[in-house]
């Protein structure tokens, strides 16, 4: 793994890491759990992780078999929440492993914040992007017209401390979402900023997310301040 810290992180108590070779699913996983635990007992600090995975289908706690429609890869169960999403080359993750309970107990409002935080940086690269009632994630207009999913969401907390996160779509291969029925959502399709015409590099997106992240840990901090 070519893993390097962040010089510039907007947190210094948060160790920021980016992956830019890709990491296979499992050792994430392994990884965020062990890392989970250790912050909980105060034996490590929080985490943000940036990296892609190889691909693969990951099923969430929800997950229902049905939407298994035509698997070309490998199915992991993730443990968090949600149900099918895929995740490969050209998908840009955000790991977040952070304890909410300095930071607020109220996972809606720790959901809303990292929604908050994707629909921003994408406008840095002229996309409109938007929550949409009862359906997770980020959305945006498809260039069909049509509302399209361009980011998904993802956690689990253990302990108030949070694991798995987000993706965005940069530019994977979108049919390989057809294997699922992503996060259950028959009406809708999955876009990319390269199919919106948006030719965005891992490194250009980390350093535009990175650059919002204060946004996101204060909007934290005000819920930590409420709770």
């Amino acid at each position: 793994m070519a893993s390097t810290a962040l010089e510039s992180a907007p947190d210094t108590a948060i160790e920021w890491k980016r992956d830019t070779a890709q990491v296979p699913y499992r050792a994430a996983l392994e990884a965020m759990e062990a890392r989970n635990a250790a912050i909980a007992s105060g034996k490590a600090s929080e985490l943000v992780w940036l990296l892609e995975h190889p691909p693969v289908y990951t099923a969430g706690t929800s997950a229902d078999v049905s939407e298994l429609v035509n698997p070309q890869f490998e199915v992991i169960e993730a443990g968090r929440g949600g149900r099918y999403t895929y995740h490969g080359p050209g998908q840009r993750i955000g790991y977040l492993l952070l304890d909410l309970n300095k930071r607020g107990k109220d996972v809606r409002c720790f959901v809303h914040s990292i929604e908050g935080w994707v629909i921003d940086t994408l406008s840095d690269f002229g996309v409109q992007a938007w929550r949409a009632q009862g359906r997770v994630g980020i959305w945006t207009r498809d260039i069909d017209g049509r509302e399209a999913k361009i980011g998904a969401i993802g956690v689990r907390v253990r302990r108030w401390v949070t694991m798995h996160g987000f993706s965005v779509n940069l530019d994977p291969d979108l049919a390989h979402f057809g294997g699922i029925v992503p996060c259950g959502i028959e009406e809708f399709g999955v876009t990319s900023l390269a199919r919106l015409g948006k030719k965005v590099s891992a490194d250009e997106w980390d350093a535009a997310l990175i650059a919002r992240a204060q946004g996101f840990l204060d909007a934290l901090a005000k819920t930590g301040r409420k709770a």
